[in-house]
């Protein structure tokens, strides 16, 4: 279902273990980014008001995990502010082909890649802090939903600029390429590190 070529490994948790204050400060801006990368593809295709509609309710849900994610901060006593980002959505971001039609439909993708992966690692982080930090098990579980709607959703887009064929050969290929930038990692404690 969500396309990813490999799955988290536990190097990422003992990040979550030792670093969660900068995980969860990380986490409300990838809500924030999530939603600004609905937003500029609404502008960039602002023709199709199909990816018009999808991108308006995207970006909607994305600023609202984004303030959730500030609450939960504010509960836990950590100021929101800004960090350096890992290097994982920049390196994604260069897998995108200059050319249209090519360059949405890997823009679209590239989006539903990251929305998977924040989908598998926000159901680990659930299951990793369940017996500890139930309310902040539960709060990832449910978001799960919501992430996974998020990837289909970008996937079908996609379909508006390429056949399905193609847009299904294009995600294997840059899935592939997804799992070697995340077994890579990060020194850097994300959630996409």
């Amino acid at each position: 279902m969500l396309h990813l070529h490999s799955e988290s490994t536990k190097r990422w948790l003992v990040q979550v273990d030792n670093h969660l204050d900068e995980l969860l400060l990380d986490h409300a801006h990838c809500e924030r980014k999530a939603a600004s990368t609905a937003m500029n593809l609404m502008n960039a295709y602002t023709e199709n008001l199909d990816i018009c509609r999808e991108m308006a309710t995207i970006v909607e849900e994305e600023l609202e995990h984004f303030f959730m994610v500030i609450d939960i901060l504010k509960k836990r006593d950590i100021p929101f502010r800004r960090i350096a980002p890992g290097p994982y959505g920049r390196k994604l971001t260069a897998l995108i082909r200059q050319n249209d039609p090519n360059r949405a439909v890997d823009r679209l993708l590239v989006a539903s890649l990251i929305e998977a992966r924040s989908c598998e690692r926000f159901r680990l982080l659930a299951d990793h802090v369940a017996d500890r930090e139930p309310e902040l098990s539960a709060f990832y579980a449910g978001l799960f939903e919501s992430e996974a709607r998020h990837h289909t959703t970008y996937v079908k887009l996609a379909e508006h600029f390429a056949s399905r064929e193609m847009v299904r050969e294009r995600l294997t290929e840059l899935s592939k390429l997804e799992s070697e930038i995340i077994a890579e990692g990060s020194e850097l404690p994300r959630m996409h590190s």
